[in-house]
């Protein structure tokens, strides 16, 4: 008789399936885009070396930290007015990002020489990465989903924000107030309304990805996505940052081993503020703006679909204090997930959607 595999052992086999293949073709992706740039792609300033080390490193750390997280009992509260579905997940070991981005970190500063713009993206992601473990730790202490106050959570996005903007006003390139705009030789100066959209666009950026991490790799693997084209787009410029980019994107690969579909440990707060801060401040930093926006599609999608679900349902509140809903669950990939979609099967567009974006950035 043929044996047949059980639903766990097919999911398993899937979520395998897929990270690997984002793996890979990313993989690919670094040593074809060294190679046409004669970039040696086992030197220091390449894509494919901080990539793969990344990879590499929080996949191996991994094994060694969710057991610890598994000891210390940091399992994941689930909403209950979630996708039914997502109750078994109760108990899955979050706070994640304390391992793969701290390895991300650490070798995109050995691997630049500790470059000043490196370390400077550096504490933002980290001082971010803190706000959300702040936020993860409440979340735990109290056992519901509720962590710090959104006007805390807010004020101290804020704080973090103004200090970097402080140091990129006192350290920052030349014409860095003036947006470039893509596939066309036009700069918009923006002068001092600059510094009051850098604050938004970090804080903006990091609560995007934050919404976005909601199912089994879909936050990792579009994350990873995103900066490596984005660490490819300002090779030439800023090759400091490109490694950045690569090494935070190959954690984020490395974390993959253990978050695809069905997932060992979550990211949590702690990791997915961190990565957001981390795109905003790159992008900042190398006057990449419009490309971010291009490349944060996804988020910016998943965000809008929050505000318009919240908006409708407040418009729409009658007698009763109750409202409509434009979607059946927001974000909107939980929407898609009560609609039928699988997991996998949303996790998998998503990736493709990114991939597409990434690809209009780099042509």
């Amino acid at each position: 008789m043929d044996a047949k595999l059980s639903p766990e052992q097919g999911l398993n086999i899937s979520g395998i399936a897929l990270a690997s293949l984002l793996a890979v073709g990313l993989g690919t992706t670094a040593f074809l885009l060294d190679s046409m740039a004669n970039r040696l792609p086992w030197q220091n300033m390449s894509l494919t070396l901080p990539l793969i080390l990344c990879a590499l490193g929080s996949g191996v750390v991994g094994y060694w930290v969710i057991p610890l997280l598994q000891a210390l009992k940091t399992g994941q509260i689930i909403r209950e007015d979630g996708p039914q579905a997502h109750l078994k997940k109760a108990g899955t070991p979050t706070m994640g990002g304390i391992f793969f981005i701290p390895v991300g970190v650490i070798i995109a500063c050995i691997l630049s020489n500790f470059a000043k713009e490196v370390l400077a993206v550096s504490a933002l992601t980290i001082s971010y990465g803190l706000i959300g473990w702040l936020d993860d730790w409440q979340i735990l202490r109290r056992k519901s989903n509720k962590g710090i106050s959104p006007q805390t959570k807010l004020a101290l996005q804020v704080s973090f924000a103004a200090m970097f903007c402080l140091w990129l006003m006192f350290n920052q390139p030349s014409n860095i107030t003036n947006i470039a705009l893509p596939w066309v030789s036009f700069t918009l100066p923006l002068g001092f309304l600059f510094w009051p959209l850098a604050g938004f666009v970090l804080v903006a950026e990091s609560n995007a990805t934050n919404l976005t991490d909601g199912i089994d790799g879909l936050a990792a693997g579009t994350v990873a996505i995103a900066l490596l084209a984005l660490g490819a787009l300002i090779a030439p410029t800023a090759p400091g940052l490109m490694v950045f980019c690569a090494a935070l994107s190959g954690g984020c690969l490395g974390f993959l081993a253990h978050n695809r579909n069905p997932a060992r440990v979550f990211m949590g707060d702690t990791g997915s503020l961190a990565l957001g801060g981390a795109l905003a401040a790159v992008a900042l930093l190398t006057n990449t703006l419009v490309a971010l926006f291009i490349l944060s599609g996804i988020f910016f999608v998943e965000t809008l679909s929050v505000m318009a679900q919240v908006s409708y349902y407040k418009a729409t509140k009658g007698p009763d204090g109750k409202g409509k809903r434009l979607f059946k669950m927001a974000p909107l990939h939980h929407h898609l997930e009560l609609t039928g979609w699988s997991e996998l099967q949303v996790v998998g567009v998503f990736y493709v959607i990114a991939a597409i974006l990434a690809a209009i950035c780099l042509a």
